[in-house]
């Protein structure tokens, strides 16, 4: 009796033992896998802090660049402003110091974009199939020229234009076509501007023939106002960008 009663006491015994043991063991692995999952937390947490600060140095990057862009493009626009207002007062100076040549019909000032015009009207400076100057025309290119000496950020352009009549065969010898008649008018136009003080480095002589009218050739009204000189007024960066050759 009594060695039955020892064991049942040590079964009961290692049973509590057991019991104990899986409760203990349970609870360190819960608290393991607790602690991974605060350690994993605490990760994730640096992470999006790290993140959010580096969103907030991008966002100021941007807003920075931004204001850089809209600096810039005042800037631009402010020398937009000025460049406009500059050939506005060139034009107007223009105008008024020939305001009388403008009135007899003898030129017109023209302005376009980066450049002023002066259409001069053939009759007054050359006779039908010549490219001498006549004197009534000398009087008002030196006038002109007078007006071109303070445009020292231009450069002067002179073009010959005929219309599409031939040259007399009698001047073919000197003019064969209206080639060589469009330059040789521009050509002394250009000299007598360079003798009126005008810096021959800024002028620049060049022909069209018949090849760009700005009316028809079929009536003499229009046959007129083909025939013409034009002197243009270039911005010296332009011309350079013009005479660069084409890729």
């Amino acid at each position: 009796m009594n060695t039955k009663i020892h064991i049942l006491i040590a079964a009961l015994s290692a049973a509590f033992i057991a019991t104990g043991c899986v409760s203990t063991s349970t609870f360190e692995k819960m608290q393991a896998d607790k602690n991974g999952e605060i350690k994993t937390l605490q990760q994730q947490k640096t992470a999006l802090e790290q993140d959010n600060a580096a969103l907030k140095q991008q966002s100021a990057s941007q807003a920075q660049q931004s204001a850089q862009q809209v600096g810039s493009l005042e800037q631009e626009k402010a020398a937009l402003l000025a460049a406009s207002q500059q050939r506005q007062q060139q034009y107007d100076a223009l105008v008024k110091d020939l305001s009388k040549e403008v009135e007899k019909g003898q030129l017109q000032v023209r302005q376009y974009k980066d450049m002023l015009t002066v259409d001069l009207a053939e009759q007054i400076f050359f006779d039908s199939g010549r490219a001498t100057l006549k004197t009534g025309g000398k009087d008002v290119l030196k006038k002109v020229g007078e007006a071109l000496k303070g445009y020292q950020n231009k450069v002067i352009r002179v073009v010959g234009y005929t219309d599409n009549v031939p040259v007399a065969k009698s001047l073919q010898g000197t003019y064969p076509t209206n080639w060589e008649l469009s330059v040789a008018r521009a050509t002394n136009v250009v000299r007598f501007l360079q003798d009126s003080g005008v810096p021959p480095e800024r002028l620049v002589a060049s022909g069209r023939g018949e090849y760009d009218p700005v009316a028809t050739n079929d009536t003499p009204e229009g046959r007129q106002k083909n025939r013409r000189i034009e002197i243009m007024l270039i911005d010296q960066n332009l011309a350079n960008e013009m005479a660069k050759p084409s890729n």
